[in-house]
């Protein structure tokens, strides 16, 4: 059987929501002047889905590939349109590491995977977005200090 998730938002005053699914919450707002900003916009929520659904799966595939991985963040930038619906046309994703025996092939092939098979919320959103993929990487040789 497919996994199913369930989720709810309830209304608190103006603009902002309580979200809630699988026992934990977060915040929803829309910024002033419209709403209070006493949390993320919708539209904020679906880049921070995307970076954290992909971030997972490379992390999941660099360990398998027993690479010693320190540090890894991937930050999103999302281009709108102008009319409604103002869905993102283009995304870009870039991922930092740093860790032992990174090399962009692998950490290409890790992100490749993620792109074209595991990561559910991109491949949704690249249905109607452009997604580009900047990688950076820090590579340090065993022995080397990593403080």
């Amino acid at each position: 059987m497919a996994q199913a998730y369930s989720a709810q938002v309830i209304w608190q005053e103006g603009k902002h929501f309580e979200g809630l699914s699988g026992g934990h919450s977060i915040e929803i707002d829309a910024p002033q002047p419209t709403g209070t900003d006493k949390g993320m916009n919708p539209m904020q929520l679906l880049l921070v889905a995307l970076a954290g659904c992909t971030g997972m799966d490379v992390v999941n595939i660099l360990q398998k590939e027993r690479i010693k991985l320190l540090d890894l963040s991937v930050s999103v930038h999302g281009d709108r349109e102008q009319e409604y619906p103002t869905v993102y046309n283009q995304i870009e994703l870039v991922f930092k590491l740093r860790g032992y025996g990174l090399t962009h092939k692998i950490v290409e092939h890790a992100v490749r995977l993620s792109e074209e098979k595991y990561c559910s919320v991109g491949i949704m959103i690249g249905k109607t977005a452009q997604i580009k993929t900047v990688i950076e990487i820090e590579n340090l040789e065993e022995g080397e200090s990593h403080g």
